[in-house]
């Protein structure tokens, strides 16, 4: 079993269109690359670093006024995106992507 799923993986591995998917993914080296980058991956987390738990006690107050629908959707997503602080793993992947791009 475990030489089937290598074997798989190096198939899946030298398969052109897995290259071609994967070069696809690489940003472009542009303005728009670069802030696209910075600004999806990575002031994202910096900002639930610095503010997180500001963010959350924030939006779990306003949780406790009647609000319409759309705005409690809201706050439970505030809740939700900042309750556990930052991700390590998104900030990574932000500075993964970075490098790649200069490479």
């Amino acid at each position: 079993m475990r030489d089937k799923i290598k074997a798989k993986v190096v198939e899946i591995a030298n398969n052109p269109k897995t290259k071609e998917a994967f070069l696809s993914m690489k940003p472009k080296k542009n303005f728009w690359g670069i802030a696209g980058t910075i600004l999806f991956f990575i002031v994202p987390e910096i900002v639930a670093y610095i503010w997180g738990a500001e963010i959350t006690q924030f939006a779990k107050t306003q949780l406790l006024v009647s609000q319409p629908l759309l705005e409690e959707q809201y706050y439970k997503l505030l809740i939700m995106a900042f309750e556990d602080g930052m991700s390590w793993f998104n900030l990574l992947i932000g500075f993964a992507l970075l490098i790649w791009l200069f490479f």
